[in-house]
Formats: structure tokens, C-alpha cells, sequence
């Protein structure tokens, strides 16, 4: 015979774990500081530059 799960606690469990994995995502995104967002946009446009710049016209 199979194990007894509580479908709630089951589904409050993974309610949780997914909560859990968006406050890792949002701490990512949102806990950076000024600096840190500032290198990365800047280095993004370097990047969109360069890749501009090797393209061919037709």
C-alpha cells in the first residue's frame, strides 16, 4: 500500500517553493547596486555596438 500524503499540505508545500524561487529571481534582479546595474547596461550596449557594427547592409 502506497504512502498517505495530505493533498493540502502537498500543495501548500509547493506553493511555498515557488514563492521561495521567486524572491531568489527577485533578489537577483533587485538587490544589485547603482554601480553594478550601471556596469551591466553600459557593458550591453558595448555589446549591441559591436554586434551592430559587423553587420552587413544588402
Amino acid at each position: 500500500m502506497g504512502e498517505i500524503v495530505n493533498l493540502n499540505r502537498a500543495r501548500k508545500a509547493r506553493d511555498k517553493a515557488e514563492d521561495k524561487a521567486r524572491a531568489a529571481a527577485n533578489r537577483a534582479a533587485h538587490g544589485r547596486t547603482a554601480a553594478e546595474k550601471k556596469t551591466a547596461r553600459t557593458e550591453r550596449e558595448r555589446a549591441e555596438r559591436h554586434i551592430d557594427g559587423h553587420k552587413r547592409e544588402d
